[in-house]
């Protein structure tokens, strides 16, 4: 009886600790899990990205692609290196309360949930800082694990950064067309330009293919991409011009 009494609290007491190692075990995942996006984060907030999830994915397509599939285009340039017009663009064209959220535009939610329930072309409601995580950290396509960790990634953004540190890098890596990475690499080959040197309808252009560069091309543009250009422009106007840039490049915390 002595015997299996012992052999019983022995058992407990390696079940206990079995449970508090895995406790432990879990608890140094999920605070890794915490802390190392977070750094990552901290130091993008200063450090140009060298390059971004989707630009990898790009080079991963040329490696493995049976078609002929171009290089990336990607050089990172400063904000006062970009025409505030292509900035007031982006904003017009991809999120227009980007000053004021922080991080998610729930009347854009309400909006889109709306027009989804009513129409079977699904309309969606990610702001500025939303793709930025996206672009930089993970994957296209649509699922709820995507879009858990997008969200999840936003909130760092948002609590590490600037809103002029987000459109900073948005600017700087979103995709234009296949291949070209951010508004240098786009200025330089649709227009011949660096991209301070950006008109207004120019940056307009840029902004409107952002939603399907592959298909759309800035230096071709198609009556569906001239209205979304016209539409863009009306958008600039209504924000009140390359001021509206301005008071974002100016908040507390930008450089």
């Amino acid at each position: 009886m002595k015997f299996a009494s012992l052999l019983s609290r022995s058992g407990r007491k390696s079940h206990r600790k079995w449970r508090r190692q895995a406790f432990r075990f879990l608890l140094f995942v999920v605070g890794t899990g915490l802390a190392v996006p977070a750094v990552i984060v901290l130091c993008l907030r200063w450090v140009p990205p060298p390059t971004s999830a989707f630009m990898v994915m790009h080079h991963f397509e040329r490696l493995t692609s049976s078609q002929e599939v171009p290089p990336v285009r990607y050089t990172w340039v400063s904000r006062d290196q970009i025409s505030p017009y292509m900035a007031l663009a982006v904003l017009a064209s991809e999120d227009q309360r980007f000053p004021e959220h922080r991080g998610f535009d729930f009347i854009a939610i309400r909006q889109a949930m709306e027009q989804n329930t009513r129409s079977t072309r699904l309309r969606g409601a990610s702001t500025l800082s939303q793709q930025t995580a996206k672009n930089l950290f993970l994957w296209g396509g649509r699922s709820y694990l995507r879009k858990g960790i997008e969200a999840w990634l936003t909130l760092y953004l948002e609590l590490l950064w600037p809103k002029g540190r987000i459109l900073e890098v948005y600017l700087n890596i979103a995709e234009f067309g296949n291949g070209i990475y951010g508004v240098h690499a786009a200025s330089a080959h649709f227009f011949n330009k660096k991209p301070d040197q950006l008109t207004r309808r120019e940056a307009a252009l840029l902004a409107a293919v952002l939603p399907s560069p592959r298909r759309l091309h800035a230096d071709r543009p198609s009556s569906y991409l001239q209205s979304r250009v016209r539409w863009i422009q009306t958008n600039m106007n209504r924000l009140g011009g390359t001021r509206f840039v301005d008071r974002i490049w100016a908040q507390p915390g930008h450089g």
